[in-house]
């Protein structure tokens, strides 16, 4: 593959993660809102983030079907789908209706997330590195411009006219479509040899790998889920207004563009584990020091850090998956998504019900401490 049409290729692909995320990045945002709409827990919006993970646990199905064919549509069409079911969240008048849409939404994160990291790693070359940095940048500038979108929308129509966001969605699948339909996307573009493995003597063969990263994600879920689902739900109930929560989140994210660009290319140089150990650290200690400070002053500088280092550690996640010597690489992609998605779900259903008993600011606190764990599953890697 010539290098312009890798290039191009690549950001091709990370502009389809952008759009996806964006929509994806509105449940959040508007949280609060639909809390008070539908009179919800944090229990029953906990189950809100679940039902849109749920899909998750077909990931190796959806992974063993990207394995044997043209996966690429699963990219083109998921933008689009997540368009229509996240711009509708405003519209749902019951709690049904919402887990019905999170459901397909979760169902088209899936359908995109499993086949495109392979397509960037089919892209990359030697720069895989670089590479993923570029695809995780798409992702995590989403979730910088999904929560001020979602707002601006709420500002201008109302919660009940956000559907009118859905049209942005259809034109950028469109757009995919004529930019991927004659990129060739299938077990050759990732291996110099097509080969034949079977799914479970691949999970058995990197089960101590899989358990480590498992670690790693238990202990650092509860703070990324703190930071991103309830952060708007956090700070609107310490008093401040729904645009400061958003642009809040805003800042969170946008930092975590930086911390998702540079990583990979760090990784590059100094190894996987040296930066995910240092990354680790340095989100451990801003939670501590966020969860101390409650002025506004110092609110965005330790978000800001706080996202610098916490979102750095994905890149180094899927590079980690990237670059193991297996057969499957699709399905071995599939399982650690499954894995992380799994982890995610029952901690941030363990924080909705702990939330309810004793309040979010002591569930912020536990998990400060427990980010501190995930420093020494980082030292395992």
């Amino acid at each position: 593959m010539q290098k312009k049409e890798s290039k191009n290729l690549i950001a091709t692909i990370s502009f389809a993660h952008l759009m996806q995320d964006t929509y994806s990045a509105f449940l959040a945002p508007i949280l609060p809102l639909l809390i008070d709409k539908l009179g919800l827990s944090l229990t029953m919006s906990a189950f809100l983030d679940i039902a849109r993970k749920l899909p998750s646990l077909l990931n190796p199905f959806f992974g063993l079907l990207a394995q044997r064919s043209d996966a690429r549509y699963f990219v083109i069409v998921s933008p689009a789908l997540t368009a229509i079911v996240m711009s509708l969240l405003g519209v749902a008048n019951s709690y049904a209706m919402l887990i019905v849409l999170l459901i397909i939404a979760g169902i088209s994160s899936t359908l995109f997330h499993i086949p495109s990291p392979g397509m960037i790693k089919a892209s990359a070359g030697d720069k895989l590195g670089r590479g993923m940095s570029y695809y995780m940048v798409g992702g995590e500038l989403a979730r910088t411009l999904g929560p001020l979108i979602i707002t601006a929308g709420v500002s201008l129509w109302g919660l009940e006219g956000t559907w009118r966001l859905i049209p942005f969605g259809l034109l950028a699948s469109l757009f995919l479509y004529f930019k991927l339909r004659n990129f060739e996307f299938n077990q050759k573009n990732l291996t110099k040899k097509i080969e034949k493995g079977s799914a479970l003597s691949e999970v058995k063969k990197f089960s101590s790998l899989l358990s480590v990263m498992g670690g790693f994600m238990f202990f650092q879920s509860a703070m990324k889920m703190a930071v991103t689902l309830y952060l708007a739900v956090y700070l609107t109930g310490e008093g401040f207004s729904l645009w400061v929560a958003s642009s809040a989140l805003a800042v969170l994210q946008f930092f975590g563009v930086i911390g998702t660009f540079v990583s990979g290319t760090i990784s590059d140089k100094i190894g996987r584990r040296k930066t995910l150990i240092v990354m680790s650290t340095g989100a451990a200690f801003t939670m501590s020091l966020f969860v101390m400070s409650s002025t506004v002053y110092t609110l965005f500088p330790l978000l800001a850090l706080l996202g610098l280092f916490m979102f750095a550690n994905g890149p180094i996640m899927l590079l980690v998956i990237h670059e193991i010597d297996t057969k499957m690489p699709i399905f071995m992609n599939s399982v650690y998504m499954t894995i992380n998605f799994s982890i995610s779900s029952v901690v941030v259903l363990a924080m909705g019900m702990f939330s309810d008993q004793v309040g979010l600011h002591l569930v912020y606190e536990i998990a400060a401490v427990l980010s501190f764990v995930a420093i020494g599953f980082a030292m395992l890697l």
